[in-house]
């Protein structure tokens, strides 16, 4: 049996003893002073796969922090910051999540695309011109119809969606500064036919891996280039690795924030109200704090010996008329309401 499947086997062997979001109980054993039954807390179980100093982490932190306030004595909230570090791969919190391991969970959207693939949509290349156009997007009409297609398919509750960001290319091998550049690296890209067929279209070789994997053939140097926000090449510690990086701003995406239907829908309506109200106020704070990130990874780069090429406008259209193809491909595939919520 592989360590994965031990490791699931044993989650959902203790999902009956300690799910992810368990409901207050009444338990006639203990008893208060006066004799009345003691009720215990709801305990909520949090978790996502980056270190508790990221802003994912500092998100979810925050929403069980006011939880808590608002309601206390009646919620208690507990972390997992990183599953990686219990052995888990980071597409595992999507069973977590879904079987009640986890009560609360976040993951990109490119991971969801398997089992509901009209998500893939928000997979393809080049299509905003910038941040604030794709946060309209998201908090708009995009977001809405991501969140019932996902809700649709998969056991989750969706409460918005954090900023994963633009993501750009880094690699072992040379700088790039058009696709040419690119031709015939091993490419780390997410499990996403989409993003597998863009890089195809750019001329590398695209490797679908989950995180866990791609951070191990980073380091053995079986894998030429993969591609992030600056943010997370850094926290991953992917710069360390690969010296070229490139400003492509190829692909914008965000991670949903789910938690287990049934236990969320049997919260009390107050705390399902503040939980909704909590998330909100932690996607405005995760999409400040990711701008900050950004920054400060660019500095980290450079100063660990790294360059980042910021492409020039020309260099910028031959990335995006090297991918043009990928929009006709897809029309059959979304149709013309979806890829109109994409600017297609």
């Amino acid at each position: 049996m592989s360590r994965r499947t031990f490791l699931k086997t044993s989650a959902l062997a203790g999902a009956g003893l300690a799910s992810g979001l368990v409901p207050a109980r009444v338990d006639a054993a203990q008893q208060n002073p006066a004799g009345g039954a003691v009720r215990r807390p709801i305990r909520i179980l949090m978790g996502g796969y980056g270190p508790a100093s990221n802003g994912f982490s500092l998100a979810i932190k925050r929403v069980g922090d006011r939880l808590e306030a608002k309601f206390p004595g009646q919620i208690e909230v507990k972390y997992v910051y990183n599953i990686l570090d219990l052995g888990y791969r980071a597409d595992d919190i999507l069973w977590l999540v879904e079987q009640g391991v986890l009560g609360l969970g976040y993951q990109s959207s490119s991971y969801f695309t398997e089992r509901v693939p009209d998500l893939g949509v928000a997979d393809l290349p080049f299509i905003f011109p910038d941040i604030a156009t794709a946060r309209r997007a998201m908090d708009g009409e995009l977001g809405q119809v991501m969140t019932s297609k996902i809700e649709s398919e998969m056991n989750y509750r969706i409460l918005g969606y954090f900023e994963n960001g633009f993501r750009h290319i880094s690699n072992r091998l040379r700088p790039i500064h058009v696709p040419s550049d690119m031709k015939g690296m091993k490419t780390r890209v997410l499990p996403s036919k989409i993003q597998e067929r863009t890089f195809q279209l750019l001329g590398a070789d695209p490797k679908i891996m989950d995180l866990s994997e791609a951070i191990a053939a980073v380091k053995a140097g079986t894998l030429d280039a993969q591609e992030n926000p600056f943010a997370n090449t850094v926290g991953y510690g992917v710069h360390q690795y690969h010296k070229f990086h490139s400003a492509t701003n190829h692909f914008y995406l965000s991670r949903p924030i789910f938690l287990h239907r049934q236990s969320f829908d049997a919260l009390p309506r107050p705390i399902q109200e503040e939980f909704r109200a909590a998330v909100h106020d932690a996607i405005a704070y995760q999409r400040d704090l990711h701008v900050k990130e950004e920054e400060d990874a660019m500095v980290e780069i450079r100063k660990s010996g790294g360059t980042i090429v910021e492409l020039t406008p020309e260099e910028h259209k031959a990335f995006v008329t090297a991918v043009t193809p990928i929009y006709g491909e897809t029309r059959a595939q979304f149709g013309a309401k979806l890829l109109s919520l994409v600017n297609l």
